[in-house]
């Protein structure tokens, strides 16, 4: 097993199997490879299908098992409850708030210079942002799944939650940083509600008060 970077979490065993890369960090099984080397910022559109029809976690890529999976999603995704990408065994989605940079690291950011040319943004709508936390929403498989979009792309309705857990900075959050990025987050999903209509306005005001229930005391 090739060692990591001393500075991360105890891997476990799933992680430790893993390839890493030549920065010491493990490459989580959905990333993208671009002339040889791994890309740690584009993701392999063509596995999103193979890991929900094989039921395999998107970090490590082995079954998931069992009749639970999570998933590592924002603030915003915990208002309207849709992820982009499908779920993880939850020691993988642990390991990575923990570990990975830009997730760990509430003031890191992507470096978009030097993106692949045909590399393929996820579907939906995004926020260019770093939310500062991670929430790790765990639910039973067959309340959730993939449905398609206007476009034609895919996202996953993240189901009914039987456990969350927030995290920033690779430990567990405080309410006042979980408050403090739902609301920064919020002006962007009530301009779309807006130019949708009233109705839209509704059922998000709806969608908000579900989400607070959900932060740490």
């Amino acid at each position: 097993m090739t060692t990591l970077r001393p500075e991360l979490p105890p891997a476990t065993q799933r992680i430790a199997a893993l390839p890493v890369d030549k920065r010491q960090y493990p490459i989580p099984w959905f990333v993208q490879y671009v002339d040889g080397e791994p890309d740690h910022r584009v993701m392999d559109g063509s596995k999103l299908a193979i890991a929900w029809e094989r039921r395999l976690c998107w970090i490590c890529g082995q079954p998931l098992g069992g009749a639970t999976v999570t998933f590592a999603i924002g603030p915003m995704c915990a208002v309207n409850r849709v992820s982009a990408e499908p779920p993880s065994h939850f020691e993988c989605a642990e390991w990575s708030v923990r570990g990975c940079p830009f997730l760990s690291r509430p003031h890191a950011r992507r470096r978009e210079a030097g993106m692949p040319e045909d590399s393929v943004e996820a579907d939906g709508i995004m926020l260019k942002r770093n939310p500062g936390v991670i929430l790790l929403w765990t639910t039973k498989r067959h309340t959730c799944g993939p449905f398609t979009v206007p476009d034609g792309g895919t996202l996953f309705n993240v189901g009914e939650p039987l456990e969350t857990r927030w995290y920033a900075e690779g430990r567990e959050a405080t309410r006042e940083e979980v408050l403090a990025s739902i609301n920064s987050g919020l002006p962007f999903l009530s301009d779309l509600a807006e130019a949708q209509g009233d109705d839209a306005v509704r059922a998000l005001g709806g969608m908000v008060v579900e989400a607070m229930e959900l932060i740490p005391a």
